[in-house]
């Protein structure tokens, strides 16, 4: 029994020693990153209050790690692409604003500074907000196609009209058109455990599985790294983006007690659809090694250009290296307002950064409105955006609840006179770890559309007043306060 007991007691203080090193060494790395230091002391607090559990989790989801294969991919693809769009794009290119004063120029810089992607004039924009219209347009473009469908989306979820697609894109593939779809590895679990993959492959359809996850995939890259982007090319005529998943809203999460999900899409056409083609035969390409670029110069005509003229930037962004490009867009955006900010998100998780934007914007007298879902389908996202409700309002930050449905549109209009729109929340997961696509847009009818959708938002929204919000109840106060601590984790 004595040795037992010895035995165990050396068991018990190796395994003390060995924990009490490897939190040192995981320490040390989290600290030698230089992030942010809410972000690296929320993971010092995971690592030390969870043994080894805590290590764990970081090790799968503390570090951004694309993966060896696809970091030098992108190395080299970098450049050949960046140069083909803008060889393709000379034609159609926004002129240079001669006056420097101009709300959009500093952005537009920005961008192609930070991403190379050049602004194009001449597309028309086609502003789409009911699911089922959404769905009955794209089922009638893919019909219309004669050379490629490409399509890349978080989330397909079998049943309803997204059925209806995918007998679309079959018929399709079926008479000869290139059909390739690439679709994220969690959002569209369910997608690929169903009869649809089997019979994409028997149409001759290309379906690819974007970031795989499993155990033996945690030493390859890390886990939680989402492909979030939804994205359209069919042909050169046709493309489309915007926060809609491709799901029939009539029947997606119907038990998740927040109703239905409110969305938009834009449905594009002119010099804009070789850009976003272009950004589908990336992702293809960094996913499976395959070249698309000859194969779709070969098929594809000349995209039409449209006197509408719509100036239209693409801005795609991900975690190729370890930076905050799309950040940077954003928060000089919100810098960028002289009259009046619109945002709408369903999660709403700010950085310091972009905390302050708003805040400071307001300050400078800018009409300042936020709106989010009343009910969130993440708990404990929503605990986190309302721990931010008291400070914002009290800096005269206009905050809306909207009451008919998960209303899961992303988008700032700034003064009325340009937008940022596509797939990226107000959250720190779209803006370090997930693949995402907006678009910046300016000089188009599509800026008074979608003023218009954001005010019968609000019309059909509960404002949160300040004296009101301060009497919530002190469990509410305890889980805002709690998960508002770790936000920089969610």
């Amino acid at each position: 029994m004595d040795k037992w007991d010895s035995f165990t007691n050396f068991i018990t203080l190796l395994l003390v020693f060995l924990h009490a090193v490897i939190i040192i060494l995981v320490s040390f790395r989290v600290i030698t990153k230089r992030r942010s230091a809410s972000i690296s002391l929320a993971w010092l607090s995971v690592i030390y209050t969870l043994p080894f559990a805590g290590v764990i989790i970081y090790l799968i989801f503390g570090e951004l790690y694309l993966g060896k294969k696809r970091v030098q991919r992108a190395e080299a693809m970098l450049g050949p692409f960046t140069q083909l769009i803008n060889q393709s794009a000379v034609p159609y290119l926004v002129p240079t604003d001669a006056d420097k004063r101009s709300l959009v120029t500093p952005l537009r810089e920005l961008i192609y500074g930070r991403f190379q992607m050049p602004a194009v004039t001449g597309n028309e924009l086609t502003l789409l907000t009911s699911p089922h219209c959404i769905l009955d347009q794209i089922i009638a473009d893919v019909n219309a196609a004669s050379q490629v469908v490409y399509l890349e989306f978080y989330i397909w979820a079998v049943g309803g009209k997204a059925d209806h697609v995918a007998i679309a894109l079959i018929d399709a593939a079926k008479r000869g058109v290139d059909c390739r779809v690439m679709l994220d590895s969690v959002g569209s679990s369910s997608f690929f455990k169903s009869r649809w993959p089997k019979l994409f492959k028997q149409a001759g359809i290309h379906l690819t599985e974007v970031l795989p996850v499993g155990p033996m995939r945690i030493f390859f890259h890390r886990q939680d790294l989402r492909m979030h982007r939804k994205l359209i090319a069919i042909d050169s005529h046709v493309g489309y983006t915007g926060s809609m998943n491709l799901v029939d809203p009539q029947v997606f999460k119907q038990n998740a007690g927040v109703g239905e999900w409110v969305d938009i899409m834009i449905r594009m056409q002119g010099p804009i659809i070789p850009i976003t083609g272009s950004l589908l035969e990336w992702d293809w390409e960094m996913e499976t090694g395959e070249s698309l670029v000859n194969t779709r110069e070969a098929k594809c005509k000349e995209s039409p250009v449209f006197d509408e003229c719509s100036h239209v930037q693409l801005i795609p962004s991900g975690p190729y290296v370890d930076d905050d490009n799309i950040h940077q867009v954003l928060v000089s955006a919100i810098y960028s307002a002289q009259k009046s900010l619109i945002l709408t998100t369903p999660y709403f998780v700010p950085d310091e950064a972009l905390q302050a934007a708003l805040k400071t914007a307001s300050a400078r007298g800018v009409k300042v409105q936020i709106i989010l879902p009343a009910k969130n389908d993440s708990r404990m996202v929503d605990y986190a955006c309302k721990g931010f409700f008291d400070e914002l309002l009290a800096c005269g930050v206009e905050i809306y609840q909207y009451q008919n449905g998960l209303l899961h549109t992303k988008s700032i209009l700034v003064d009325n006179e340009l937008c940022l729109v596509g797939t990226v929340n107000l959250d720190k997961r779209s803006f370090w770890l997930n693949f995402e696509v907006t678009l910046l847009i300016d000089k188009s009818p599509f800026i008074e559309e979608l003023y218009q959708l954001q005010l019968s938002y609000i019309a059909h929204s509960h404002k949160v007043c300040l004296t009101q919000w301060r009497q919530r109840g002190r469990v509410q106060r305890f889980l805002e306060s709690l998960f508002y601590l770790f936000n920089p984790l969610l």
